[in-house]
């Protein structure tokens, strides 16, 4: 018989795309991997690598597994979250990723009302980037994550994930008219890799123009100071926007980020998950969209 804890592995190797990435998100040495992932080889009875040097790639036959082993393991989180629902009120260690203006704005009231509720519940934060959101949640490093979504970006949750909407906001570009407008200006955006950053470029593209990126810095408070300086121009959301620094004009754009609340495909019935969710849509009415 097929070893569930086995699969998860060879799922995560599909996933991350080395040994060393799968020891990493679960804790495991490299070589322990390697040898749960023969072990798997010999369960099977054909071969699901193909190793050349240090490179790894899955055959047919594994790859072909990988769709069944997702199939498996969301059936098991179903059968834990059902199990779950039969002992009560939702208890124990609840991991919550966010990234940086969700854990700012929402959580704080999101969380009061959560342990009020749920006092048994133990809320575990962790900041984290939506484009890393589906690896973590497969891995078991979170529960729940909160995520966002952009136009011109295409959502980064993968089909193991799936999600539910909570709120919409409005972006904004500062100290010019339009986009168009600020093609001959300095730029401050996200780092390379997140989602705000892929977003700014898009939307420059989209305009007919590369922007000419000076400043790369994450925290939008910072990049709100940085425009007050002169240092550039930036596009914002509204959360992050609600108290501008003096000299900072904000031109509404047709333009919105939607956060949603991400959790592993079979797992959204799990009391604890459902606690959370209602507790970030109470939030919800209260933020200055």
């Amino acid at each position: 018989m097929l070893d569930p804890r086995k699969l998860h592995l060879l799922r995560e190797l599909a996933r991350r795309g080395t040994i060393a990435a799968v020891a990493q998100a679960v804790t495991f040495t490299p070589s322990a991997v390697s040898q749960q992932l023969s072990a798997l080889e010999r369960e099977a009875g054909v071969p699901l690598l193909e190793r050349t040097g240090r490179t790894v790639t899955l055959t047919p036959a594994g790859l072909l597994l990988v769709e069944h082993a997702q199939a498996v393991l969301e059936q098991l989180d179903r059968a834990a979250a059902a199990l779950a629902a039969t002992r009560g009120g939702p208890s124990g260690p609840l991991r919550i990723g966010a990234f940086p203006t969700a854990a700012r704005v929402l959580l704080p009231p999101a969380l009061a009302g959560l342990t009020a509720d749920h006092p048994g519940l133990e809320p575990m934060v962790a900041e984290i980037d939506p484009a890393d959101v589906s690896a973590a949640l497969g891995a078991g490093e979170l529960d729940v994550a909160l995520v966002h979504e952009y136009d011109f970006v295409p959502p980064v949750t993968d089909a193991s994930i799936e999600t539910e909407p909570l709120f919409s906001e409005p972006m904004y570009l500062t100290d010019r008219p339009s986009v168009a407008a600020a093609r001959a200006d300095a730029w401050i955006t996200n780092k390379p890799g997140t989602l705000c950053h892929t977003m700014a470029i898009r939307v420059c593209q989209a305009a007919g123009f590369e922007p000419l990126v000076r400043h790369h810095i994450d925290d939008f408070d910072t990049v709100l100071a940085f425009a007050a300086a002169g240092q550039g121009v930036a596009i914002v959301p509204r959360l992050a926007a609600t108290d501008p620094p003096p000299g900072v004009r904000l031109t509404r754009l047709p333009l919105s980020r939607r956060t949603l609340a991400a959790f592993r495909r079979g797992y959204g019935a799990h009391p604890a998950i459902r606690a959370a969710i209602a507790a970030f849509r109470t939030a919800v009415p209260h933020l200055p969209l």
